[in-house]
Formats: structure tokens, sequence, C-alpha cells
């Protein structure tokens, strides 16, 4: 005994964790890996579409700089054309020559007039270059039940009718493959402010004649709550289960606490968004527990096909348009929200981030010819071995990161196994000032880390920017070493780490 000596301080719990190789049960739906783009700001017109006959490389009007791109990091499945345009979207304003499409006003975003020159032919177009699953959202707010229903039919029946006589005449001899149909969006709020029980007894109404042609079965899904609204979730689930195949979710988890932008931050605000970012688990949670009470056997995906953060907009552009920087800390809320996504498979098995180009937090940005990927693109090309693999039950023990008098967990993990037996682990380390060493042990497998991924920067607010556009990429990672029963490995403070065993 030491004279003098003050009582022994706890010590903080280890980093442990527990990988269950040998229990994968589940398989995580490549299209958790989804994107999301409306008619919204330069998402659309600059960002996918540039026309036919600009200097900027093209196929049919697609840039293919963005298209290459977004292959290379897998994308499965595309959600068009809103969002709150959903709504106001007309889509035979869309089909036929391009000279003779009316134009509109985009009413929500910026009050800009649009040619209508990107509609129904030229997302399908879109989706086949990219090689992923087209996920179209009806308007049921401004819309009739009439009007959808042809525009399920338009796309994807070969029977003799007028819908398919147009289509042809537009250009289009065989029908289109067409798996998921959304019956309206934040029906809510910007698609019509409905209560929840009018809303169920539109959707089961519209969804009567979305029907199917062909060998086509369409996979319906109802709008489902903003956040936090369990109530919605309730009232869609006990009216309304039985006609939906899919229920949606939308979460923004927002910005800082101090600062809006995107790029102008301190830890308070990196702290902020993480906690904010985290909190998507408790909301799936209880949505979830609602689901199960109605539909315990699952079969009604839940479908998170708007999520993301939002900042400010870049300084001098138009606030309509939504167009905002992406930083390692964006990467980091991406990384913590798939590997919850994954932990929740069995019940859903679509997301869609907001949204693919120039708007929010986008995988990519572009200037005229000009195109830069974010750190959130490469967090999903580096998750994108999750994809179709099998989810592989995790414990984890970790220390906390400790803000003022605020704390969240400090490390954010997944884990799955593909096809060929690779077991893909995923892990964020959300304390940008402190390294974490993880002790993991593999039961069920004697695989050992065979190769590592990094995506990390020297200050929590670094970007790409069109002069310097790969300040923030991906890395080699060899700081893990094989140990008794698994494997250790040190993550730098901030750090995105994707490892492969075999």
């Amino acid at each position: 005994m030491i004279l003098g000596a003050g009582p022994a301080l706890a010590e903080e719990p280890a980093n442990t964790l527990v990988i269950h190789a040998d229990q994968g049960r589940t398989t995580i739906n490549r299209n958790i890996y989804g994107h999301f783009s409306e008619h919204l700001g330069r998402c659309i017109y600059e960002g996918f579409y540039v026309g036919e006959d600009g200097a900027i490389p093209n196929t049919r009007g697609v840039r293919n700089d963005v298209v290459e791109a977004l292959k290379k990091s897998k994308i499965p499945v595309l959600r068009w054309p809103g969002g709150c345009f959903a709504d106001e979207y007309h889509w035979m304003d869309g089909i036929g020559p391009k000279e003779k499409r009316p134009t509109m006003i985009n009413t929500h975003w910026g009050g800009v007039t649009e040619n209508n020159h990107f509609g129904t032919h030229e997302f399908l177009d879109l989706c086949e270059q990219l090689r992923c699953e087209p996920y179209i959202c009806g308007n049921v707010g401004s819309g009739t039940v009439r009007e959808m229903q042809q525009w399920v039919e338009y796309i994807t029946s070969d029977n003799i009718s007028p819908m398919t006589d147009l289509r042809k005449a537009n250009g289009r001899e065989k029908p289109w493959k067409l798996t998921y149909f959304g019956v309206g969006n934040e029906n809510w709020g910007c698609g019509g402010s409905m209560t929840p029980e009018f809303y169920a007894d539109q959707y089961r109404r519209y969804a009567t004649y979305v029907r199917d042609f062909g060998e086509s079965h369409i996979f319906k899904i109802a709008c489902g709550a903003d956040g936090p609204n369990y109530r919605w979730t309730e009232v869609l689930m006990q009216k309304a289960a039985r006609n939906m195949a899919g229920l949606s979710l939308h979460y923004y988890c927002g910005t800082g606490i101090k600062s809006r932008s995107a790029t102008q931050f301190a830890e308070d605000d990196w702290f902020a968004l993480m906690k904010k970012g985290l909190r998507i688990e408790e909301i799936i949670g209880r949505h979830e527990a609602i689901m199960d009470r109605f539909d315990p056997s699952k079969k009604v995906a839940m479908i998170v096909d708007e999520w993301g953060t939002w900042h400010d907009v870049e300084p001098g552009t138009n606030r309509g348009f939504l167009y905002q920087q992406n930083t390692l800390r964006d990467a980091l809320v991406a990384g913590l929200s798939l590997n919850i996504f994954n932990h929740h498979a069995d019940r859903i098995r679509m997301a869609n981030i907001a949204q693919t180009v120039n708007v929010l937090q986008a995988m990519i940005l572009t200037d005229k010819a000009r195109m830069l990927l974010t750190p959130t693109y490469h967090v999903f090309e580096m998750y994108a071995v999750h994809q179709d693999a099998t989810l592989l039950p995790t414990d984890l023990a970790c220390k906390d990161y400790t803000f003022g008098d605020e704390k969240v967990p400090g490390l954010s993990v997944s884990a799955s196994k593909d096809r060929a037996g690779k077991i893909h682990v995923s892990l964020c380390n959300l304390n940008p000032t402190a390294t974490a060493e993880v002790s993991c042990k593999l039961e069920g497998s004697d695989a050992k880390p065979a190769s590592g991924r990094i995506l990390t920067a020297p200050a929590i607010n670094a970007f790409n920017t069109f002069d310097a556009p790969e300040s923030v990429k991906p890395a080699e990672f060899r700081d893990y070493a094989p140990a008794e029963g698994g494997f250790k490995v040190t993550l730098p403070g901030k750090s995105v780490v994707v490892l492969t065993l075999e």
C-alpha cells in the first residue's frame, strides 16, 4: 500500500469486438446502398443530364463520367423523380419529341422553369446505363389514379393497348423492367398535408390500380413517416399493410449546432452531428417494433428512401438548389448510418441517400465539364463489399466519445460474409482526436485480415475541390495484426476502415 494514494480510478472498458462468423442468417440487400435523385437544383440537369448536343461527353444526353463513377461504386437502385417534386410531376409532360414537351415551374425548388427534356425514357435509359434498378415515385398529391395506372402500363405493358402503342410511337418497342414503385411521397407534408388515416385510404385506392403487366411484379411502397412520427406507421400498418410491400421512412440528421456550414465548423458541431446521426438507430428500432406487431413475419420492408445530412447551401448559390459541400464529417455519418442499416437488414431492404449529384449529401459534384467524388462517395464505394453478403452478428463494447457533458459510443461497426467466403468488417472511429485500439474475436472462423482500406484526413472539415479533387480519398490500411482467436486493429481518429478477412 502506498501512503497518501487516493482511491483507484475505474478504467474505461477496452474496445472489444466479437464477430459471430458462424451465425449469419440475414442477407444485406444490395438496395440498402441505393440513391435518390430529384428534379432539384443541378441534380438532374447538369448533374446527370447535359443534353446530346453539349460539349460534355455523354451517351444520349447522360454524362459519361458520372455514369462510370456510379457504376464503380456499384449503385444498385435509383429513386426518381422526387421527393416533393414527385407530387407535382405529370409524367406525360416528359415523353415524346423534346421540342414539343411543355415546360413547368418547379415550385418546390428554386422556382425555375424546367423544359421536361429529362423524363421517363431518359430516366430508364440512365438506369440501364448505370445497370441499376429504377425506383419511380408516383404522384398522389396532385395526380389521379388513372394517371398513375397509365404510367405503370406505359412502362411495363406489352399488351395491345393505347399506352403500349404510345410508348412504341415514342421509340421504345419493348417494355422496361420496373420493380419498385412508390405511391406518393411525404404525403404528410409537401405531398398533400394528409392525415395518416386519409393517406392510408388514398394509398389503398391508388395502389389497387398499380397493376402488374406481363411478367412484371410491382413492389409497391407506401409513404411512411417523417423521423419519429410513430403514429403514422401505426395507422399505415393497421389500415394498409396487406396492400403494401414496403413502407418508407425519412430521416435527415441535419447539421451542427453552432454552425450550419458544411465546411466551417468546430468539434462541437462534429459531435452534434455524430449524435444526431446515431439517433436513426432509435428511430428505426421504434418503427420496427410497431411493424413487428402487425407483421411479425417481416413481409413488409422498411424503405429508408431519404436520409443524410443537411447543411446550409454553399455561399453564393441558389438557396432552393440545396447545393452543399461534403467533408470527412459527412463520410463518418454515411459510414455509421450504413452500419446501422446493415444491422437491421431483416427489415430494411432498401435505403436511398439524398441525393446523388449536386444536392445535399451528394456522391458527386459537378462544375460544367469537371466532376469530383465526395468523401461520402468513397464510403459507399468501400462498403460495396457488403452488398448481397450475409450479415454477421457482432457484439461491440467500446469507449465513449465524450465532448463536454455529453457522450456517444466511440465506434460503429458491421460485418458480413460474401459468397466467396471472405469476411468484410467496416469500422468507424467517431472520435476525431483519439486513436482506438480494438481487440476482435472471430467465432466460427479462422480467417485473418488480408487487406484493408481507410478513409481519413488531417482535418475534420477536409473536403475535395475541383482544383484538388483527391484531398480526401481511400488509402491502403495495414494497422492490424493477427491475434489469438482473431485480430487487433488500431483505428486513427475520424476514420472509416474496411477490412477483408480470408
